[in-house]
């Protein structure tokens, strides 16, 4: 009997959409296009997107990542994180005359649009949202200090002491769980009946895609392993929706060699997703691993197609 016939069989069952998203590929690409048309090194406010081996990547062809502007000489071009920055951080650049391209995903730049609409209205913003994260950092500073209040979950709107309670909107995160936020707005509204939300949600459409995913293969499987970084929002959220659909075992891995390989032993169906950061390189790494190790049959699950592109900035368009 040879080896490969002694391997034992399991299904991998891999989640459509997965893995990158338009607004990652937009950040990405304005890196290298950045060090195509002025060269390294250039430098990188915050990690790009949250994932360690396209920050590394990057690196290598010639990007500096820092995590402040005043890390950065005034005579490099400087590029603005996938989460957005604060108002006063390009303000700054443009007072040192430095070269500077905004990658923000144009999905983010949409709710710091929101939020300043709504502030020119006399609203005062209710942020729903992780303390910390660069996002949320980013469009909490589009504001005068006081204008954005945060709310993490449905025990802080309780605690809300807004300045008139008939005056609120509010704005959330781009990449918070669905069924997670749905309750925090419940308990807005239910406490503050007139309070104005989006137009269309904040949460995008890349978070939402990802998580139906998951909801859709949690029955068929017994453990899911989400590729992406700790330090990714959206990744982490995928973890959460999984064990929330009824798949206790699940995990999050930055690359195939953190497999717990103990702890599935004996499993036949697992669910492999990747976060909006995480290159389809290493998801193919996942997949050569277990088939080291099992005879694998590979079942892709797909509840919906993306097909959304955004465009690189003018600066760099005529070097794409």
């Amino acid at each position: 009997m040879t080896m490969e016939q002694t391997k034992p069989p399991l299904t991998l069952y891999l989640a459509a959409p997965r893995g990158f998203c338009a607004g990652v590929d937009r950040a990405i690409k304005i890196v290298e296009l950045a060090l195509q048309k002025w060269g390294a090194p250039v430098y990188v406010r915050h990690e790009i997107v949250h994932n360690k081996y396209v920050v590394d990547s990057l690196r290598e062809q010639g990007a500096v990542f820092v995590e402040e502007l005043d890390e950065c000489p005034d005579d490099r071009p400087v590029i603005f994180s996938a989460h957005g920055v604060p108002k006063s951080v390009p303000a700054t650049a443009k007072q040192r005359e430095m070269v500077f391209v905004d990658a923000t995903c144009p999905l983010v730049s949409k709710v710091h649009m929101e939020a300043a609409r709504h502030h020119a209205e006399g609203l005062q913003l209710v942020m729903i949202g992780h303390a910390g994260h660069p996002e949320v950092l980013g469009t909490m500073g589009q504001l005068p200090e006081g204008e954005v209040i945060l709310v993490e979950t449905v025990g802080d709107v309780a605690d809300l002491t807004p300045r008139d309670p008939g005056r609120l909107a509010f704005i959330t995160q781009t990449t918070l769980s669905v069924d997670d936020t749905a309750q925090i707005v419940a308990a807005l509204q239910a406490r503050f009946p007139g309070i104005i939300g989006p137009a269309r949600e904040d949460i995008c459409y890349a978070t939402t895609n990802r998580q139906a995913a998951v909801k859709a293969i949690a029955p068929k499987i017994d453990a899911l392993l989400v590729i992406g970084a700790q330090n990714s929002s959206n990744s982490k959220r995928l973890v959460e929706v999984g064990r929330a659909s009824g798949c206790a075992y699940s995990q999050l891995v930055l690359r195939a060699d953190q497999i717990d390989w103990r702890a599935i032993d004996g499993v036949r169906h697992v669910g492999v997703t990747a976060g909006a950061s995480a290159p389809e390189v290493l998801i193919d790494e996942v997949i050569d691993a277990f088939r080291a190790r099992y005879d694998v049959a590979v079942e892709i699950v797909e509840t919906a197609q993306e097909n959304i592109e955004f465009k690189v900035p003018r600066v760099l368009r005529e070097t794409a």
